[in-house]
């Protein structure tokens, strides 16, 4: 039996200002990381060992997986950066308040664009690279994303990155974003589309799954 244990980062200054974020890339406020360093305490109480830590390409999920991994004093595990753990891209929407868009377009256009499985947001004109991703080749970063196609291009990573960790008995951390674990929450609860609009993910805090040797899950804990 393996443990997963997932974590979305602490609050960001998008998180704080209202912002829709995505694929930008945004520092984590002062509460932001004191959320971090208790979701590491809780963490530590499981006596827990990981066998790697997984977390996206963007500093709020990779400075969360820090904090966490010096609270838990395991910095010294193998951490793997992937663009397919990144938030859920909002395209054109990103970087405006949701409050004003919210003004613009109604609540129940702002509910659909934030919470339905299969929307896609308004999408970018263009795109300007982002260096971070040359190594990834080119078109990696999309125009805009529904949570769908944030499923499809998490599924992958989980398929071939996390799984097999799972199954060869070594506890898992993931520390990543709102939509990319909602993504992977609706895999591992079997949530139907239209119920994943009722899933919420806290900044700060940890869930724990107890697997079997087939990977069903027998536990999941809130810590």
């Amino acid at each position: 039996m393996a443990t997963l244990v997932i974590l979305r980062h602490g609050e960001s200054v998008a998180n704080r200002d209202n912002i829709f974020t995505g694929w930008n890339d945004v520092l984590l406020t002062a509460k932001g990381r004191q959320q971090a360093q208790a979701a590491g305490k809780l963490v530590a109480q499981t006596g827990l060992q990981f066998g790697a830590v997984h977390t996206s390409m963007l500093q709020r999920a990779i400075v969360t997986s820090n904090i966490v991994l010096e609270a838990i004093d395991q910095l010294y595990i193998p951490e793997y950066k992937s663009w397919r753990l990144n938030e859920r891209h909002y395209g054109a929407l990103r970087g405006k308040n949701k409050a004003k868009v919210r003004e613009q377009v109604g609540d129940e256009q702002i509910k659909i664009w934030r919470r339905s499985f299969k929307t896609v947001p308004p999408l970018l004109d263009h795109l300007v690279q982002d260096h971070r991703y040359d190594r990834f080749g080119p078109h990696i970063e999309p125009l805009g994303e529904s949570l769908e196609m944030a499923y499809h291009r998490l599924m992958p990573y989980w398929v071939d990155q996390i799984a097999p960790r799972l199954l060869d008995g070594h506890n898992q951390l993931v520390v990543a974003h709102g939509s990319t674990l909602r993504a992977l929450i609706k895999y591992l609860d079997g949530v139907a589309d239209e119920d994943i609009s009722r899933v919420e993910v806290a900044n700060g805090e940890p869930i724990q799954y107890d697997f079997d040797d087939r990977l069903n899950v027998r536990r999941k804990l809130i810590l």
